[in-house]
Parts: structure tokens; sequence; C-alpha cells
């Protein structure tokens, strides 16, 4: 999904909105007891974006001890978001989460309309007082999944089916590529952009197109399993986006990037609850270790070193290892990222540029 967070690159040195005010010092608090509503973009079933949320939703009602209210299916319009989110305020909801970046300016507008609401948003760009965006930092999960597609692949030639080639997306892409050459160091990473989050059609042709020029691994930055799907049919590996992946093709998927908002969600709404909850003016931007997602490995058996060394790496992320550490140089010679320094985040929102292994098709 994340549709959004691209058409605002000239904002990203600020990562999300500026519209995030200054907070009282005081913090928001609650005037009522909790109860939460969650507004969901698409079918809570849909294999990938949306039933990561769902899949939240449910382990934060075990958690809090509540059930949390909940609506599929809302488009990315004002006239479908307000009636929604009205509808729950109206029973008494005074936690509000959403799902999408097409929600930014209209949960925006409903949190000013409503300052006793608090309102929470993944992929969302708008934040103030009572409202905070949220994301995770991917490009750390898909690192660990291109190490295990490193390590899988026999012909060291990986293919990569994506999106749309804009920096969330590419730093999934380089990442990748980073992972598997600490697997196979002549490893490299051939990505198909089909320009389209969820579209199954061109998710196959790329997958297909991408195998036949001899990938053996297959990864991913698309909405659907179709390239899960069709590494199975065609006998070759797999890793994952979003969630587990390993159910549509158990004999190809390795591993997946997936998120875990809850591990953010349910701490973060428990500072609500406390009372004098301060988001971020700019949104959180968690890292594995804050709730940003972790990596699942599927039923495919990886050699016992392999494994332990991707797990050893997931350990140095957990405790604060850097993907974009310097020295880094682009796939052209150029300096990205000098030696003792770290990419800043305005420049990952921003990355137009690829490291050496990684070979671009549209």
């Amino acid at each position: 999904m994340l549709k959004g967070w691209f058409r605002k690159t000239a904002c990203a040195a600020l990562m999300f909105s500026c519209a995030g005010a200054a907070l009282a010092d005081d913090g928001f608090t609650l005037k009522t007891d909790p109860k939460i509503a969650m507004i969901l973009f698409g079918p809570r079933n849909d294999g990938g974006w949306t039933q990561a949320f769902e899949t939240a939703r449910t382990q934060m009602e075990s958690e809090l001890g509540q059930k949390i209210q909940f609506v599929e299916q809302v488009p990315e319009s004002a006239s479908a978001i307000k009636p929604a989110v009205e509808r729950f305020i109206a029973r008494g909801a005074n936690i509000v989460i959403g799902t999408a970046f097409g929600y930014s300016d209209t949960f925006k507008e409903l949190a000013e309309k409503y300052p006793d609401v608090a309102f929470l948003n993944g992929s969302g760009t708008t934040n103030g007082h009572n409202l905070e965006s949220f994301y995770g930092r991917s490009y750390e999960t898909h690192y660990l999944c291109g190490m295990a597609a490193g390590a899988m692949s026999k012909s060291g030639k990986l293919g990569f089916v994506a999106a749309n080639p804009f920096g969330v997306v590419n730093w999934t892409v380089n990442a990748y590529e980073m992972g598997a050459k600490q697997m196979n160091p002549k490893a490299t990473t051939t990505v198909i952009y089909t320009g389209a989050w969820n579209d199954p059609v061109k998710e196959r042709a790329a997958a297909m197109a991408l195998i036949d020029q001899g990938a053996d691994v297959i990864g991913q930055h698309v909405d659907t399993p179709t390239p899960q799907i069709v590494a199975q049919e065609r006998g070759v590996y797999a890793t994952g986006h979003h969630r587990d992946l390993s159910q549509f093709a158990p004999k190809a998927t390795i591993c997946s990037a997936v998120w875990t908002w809850d591990r953010f969600l349910v701490p973060e709404v428990k500072k609500i609850i406390a009372g004098g909850w301060k988001p971020s003016p700019y949104g959180a931007f968690m890292s594995m270790a804050e709730g940003g997602g972790d990596i699942d490995f599927g039923q495919v058996e990886l050699p016992a070193a392999a494994k332990a060394k991707i797990e050893a790496e997931r350990k140095a992320i957990l405790a604060g290892k850097q993907i974009y550490a310097g020295p880094l140089n682009d796939r052209d010679g150029k300096e990205r990222v000098p030696a003792g320094e770290v990419l800043s985040d305005p420049a990952l929102w921003q990355m137009d540029w690829y490291v050496d292994g990684v070979i671009t098709q549209k």
C-alpha cells in the first residue's frame, strides 16, 4: 500500500508533515475511560498490508484487555473516512487508529475537530497534539531476508518484484542486495517495478521474467503473495513482505519481512491511557527494536551456518547496528555515506540511488 509516502518527498527532510505543532507541556490526556477503534484500509484478510494490522488488532485486544472496534475497506477519501471515524466517536471511541497514508489530511482535520480523541495513523504524514503517524524501518528486515536469499541462491542471481522506485521501496531493494552480499559477495539483485502496489497480473509477469533471466530467489515489495506463488510454481525460492507469506507457498518462501505493529501500538496506547501523552512532532519511525518489524522464517530449511549468521545479524540490529553506515558508495562509485557516519532519515526517504549489485529494470 503506502501510496503516499512518495507524493511528498519534497518534505522528506521532516520525514512526516510539518503539520505537527509544538506540544503542550502537559501532553494529551483522555477525559474518559479508553475505548479503541481501528479503521482498516483494505479487507482484513488481504494477505498483506491490512491483514498485518488486523493481526495486530487481535493481539492488542489480548494485551490491552479490551475489544477493539473496527471497520474494513475504508478507502483513502475524506467522504469515506470521516463518517467511519465519527461513527466510532459517537459510540464513545477516544483512541482511533488509522492504517493508510491517504487518511493523513482527514485525520489531521478530525484531530483538530475532536481534541479529546487520540489519533494514530500507520504510514501517515500528519501529526499534532493528539495525532501521531508511524512507520517502520523496513530496510532492516529486508536486509535479513536478503541474507537468506543469498544463502539459498545457487546462481547468485536474485530477482525483486517492487511497486514503485520511491525511497521507501529503494531502501528495501538496496538492503536486500547488501544482505545477500554478506552471504555471497558476487550476488546481484535485478529489480522490476510494476508501477502498482497491488496488481497480481503485473507481479506474475515480473516474477516470471526474473526467473526466465536466471533468478533463483525472488524478493518482493508489493502487497500480494503472487511472487511467492510464482516462485513455487517455477521451483525457485522467494522471500515475502508484510506478513509471513509461507502459507501461500510453503515450498518456496524462505522467510518474510513482517510488520509487528502491536509491538509499537500496545506500549503507545498504554502511554495514551496513562495520560500526558506527547506524540513526536514528526511521527514515529521505528526500528526493529522499537516494534517496526521482524523476520519470520518459513518452512524451507536454511543451512545451519547461514541461519546462525542471520540470527546473529538480527541480534546486532536489535542492539543498534546500522544498515546504512559508511563508508558506502552507490553502484556508480559515488560516495553516499562517509566512513564513520550513518545515512540520515531525510536521505533515506529521498533515496533514489542503488548500491553496487542492484540491476534495475522497468
